[in-house]
């Protein structure tokens, strides 16, 4: 089936899923396959469940004919393919958002402030691989006036990719690092994909935000139709200074040389380039600055993400939906700054997906927090207990190779009155821990 065909049993049905177990009637199931699932098998269970049609590329010829099931050669092309034609059809502004750290939190800064004088289509959660920015821009209708797409990537080339699909008119890169290492094979390569970004933008004449104060994104944005941001310089469109962050962000940021005094709900310094990210992008597509602050203040983070909370024995940051060596130097960096009278203790899972330079940067992890005054380390995940990095583990430091073994302890020795930070990538599963906390 062309993909115009497709498209006009879409606008009879705009509702897309790709899980048979939540089929909205008169949905559209499209049936993705994965390594460990395939979707086509569950194809008349979702026309079952409700679905009008089913978008399928294994079905038995022999089967009666069924007008519902619509039989392509590649389902996830399909739903590429769609998802573009549609936002060829909406001719909508699209904000996309990358970068390694900062892009879930930027992105709903984002949508919180543009939505104040805007109907705001945006990514949900971290939906943001090949498959969500399909779905994210198939949830977008007529009445919505700005997209804002996150676009994540885990391999070379990625990035292009997504921007084929999604087409954004302009874009922001929050920071380069060192995530995902495994499936770049080197930080330039990290580098080349992020900048994938840049490269759509400047071939298709759009506009980039970019904060001054990164040099490898000033450098690679060079040229180019850019909007400077960043940190205690009032010549640029907007800049900020951090005024606390015992643990909340508080900062101070200009709009036309007039500061504004900004109160978050999030914790850590780090946070302070994402809020200035959003009122840039806030700024431009004019949004008034009381309006940039009320929204910047409102916000509470979720998904364990930069949160703070009090339980009844303990004042816990989580930070626990993933984590890198910046991100987690980042958050230690913080952490052990805060002053407070309650002994601090820390949390941290292993950081995932970091390929053949794991161990190494395990170990320079370690020995950071061997000069660190910690009252409690509690280290969770098997490179900790057996693999490159376990030979550094000092005797103050306790490894646990998964999280329940951690709660077991926990359990037989509660930690009451203390400050701690949960850090770690989001397959470790701390935020299981914080019951027992």
């Amino acid at each position: 089936m062309e993909i115009s065909a497709l498209y006009k049993i879409y606008e009879e049905h705009p509702v897309v899923t790709t899980d048979s177990r939540v089929c909205p009637k008169g949905s559209i199931f499209f049936a993705l396959k994965g390594e460990r699932f395939n979707g086509n098998l569950f194809a008349e269970s979702a026309l079952e469940r409700g679905c009008a049609y089913a978008v399928v590329d294994e079905w038995d010829k022999n089967r009666p004919e069924d007008p519902r099931v619509i039989v392509v050669e590649n389902v996830l092309e399909t739903l590429q393919k769609l998802a573009n034609f549609h936002r060829k059809k909406l001719k909508i502004t699209i904000v996309g958002i990358t970068g390694t750290n900062g892009k879930t939190t930027t992105k709903e800064l984002v949508a919180a402030i543009l939505s104040k004088e805007f109907k705001v289509a945006f990514t949900q959660g971290n939906y943001n691989n090949h498959i969500g920015v399909p779905l994210t821009l198939l949830s977008i209708n007529r009445s919505h006036e700005i997209g804002v797409i996150e676009m994540g990537a885990n391999h070379p080339g990625e990035i292009g990719e997504l921007c084929e699909i999604a087409e954004p008119n302009f874009g922001l890169i929050t920071n380069i690092g060192t995530a995902h290492i495994e499936g770049f094979g080197s930080l330039e390569n990290v580098i080349r994909t992020k900048c994938e970004l840049y490269d759509f933008i400047r071939a298709h004449e759009g506009k980039v935000f970019v904060n001054k104060d990164n040099p490898i994104l000033r450098e690679k944005s060079e040229g180019m139709d850019r909007i400077l941001y960043g940190r205690d310089d009032p010549t640029l469109f907007v800049s900020g200074t951090l005024s606390t962050e015992t643990p909340f962000l508080h900062f101070d940021w200009n709009f036309f040389e007039h500061p504004h005094r900004v109160r978050t709900h999030l914790v850590g310094a780090y946070n302070l380039d994402n809020a200035l990210a959003a009122a840039a992008i806030g700024k431009y597509f004019g949004i008034n600055a009381e309006l940039i602050s009320h929204a910047l203040e409102a916000y509470e983070p979720k998904n364990n993400r930069s949160q703070f909370e009090r339980t009844r024995h303990n004042d816990l940051i989580i930070d626990a939906y993933n984590a890198n060596p910046t991100s987690m130097k980042a958050m230690l960096d913080f952490f052990s700054k805060i002053s407070t009278d309650l002994p601090k203790s820390v949390i941290l899972g292993e950081m995932k997906e970091l390929g053949p330079i794991s161990g190494e940067e395990h170990r320079k992890m370690l020995d950071y927090l061997r000069r660190q005054s910690f009252d409690k380390i509690y280290l969770v995940g098997s490179v900790f207990t057996g693999g490159e990095a376990a030979d550094c583990v000092s005797d103050k430091m306790l490894p646990f190779e998964r999280v329940d073994l951690l709660i077991e302890e926990l359990k037989q020795h509660p930690i009451t009155g203390h400050y701690i930070l949960l850090k770690g990538s989001h397959s470790v599963q701390l935020e299981k821990v914080v019951p027992f906390l």
